[in-house]
């Protein structure tokens, strides 16, 4: 199995309806993306300094699945609208043992 983390840093300037649509995007590609087993959603609740805003763990069954993700046009769109809306994103992929 691969887990798959990403963390988001709204810009300031980003508006809540957008966060919020953000959010929906992002709990909505399991639904569109095949080879996502599991996935986990989840705004912050410390609001500190050092925190990201938003987090997503997606865990696939293989690298194949994970990288048939990567060009799917649903998760593309999410990047478009991430570059956007957000001044920092970092990830980390990892296999699950």
């Amino acid at each position: 199995m691969i887990r798959h983390i990403v963390l988001f840093k709204y810009k300031s300037e980003t508006p809540a309806p957008r966060r919020q649509d953000f959010v929906r995007m992002l709990r909505a590609l399991p639904r569109q993306i095949p080879g996502i087993q599991a996935a986990e959603v989840g705004e912050d609740v410390m609001h500190k300094e050092r925190s990201f805003d938003v987090a997503l763990i997606f865990t696939f069954g293989d690298r194949a699945a994970l990288d048939a993700y990567t060009p799917h046009p649903a998760h593309q769109q999410v990047v478009e609208e991430s570059h956007r809306i957000n001044e920092r994103v970092v990830s980390v992929d990892f296999e699950v043992r």
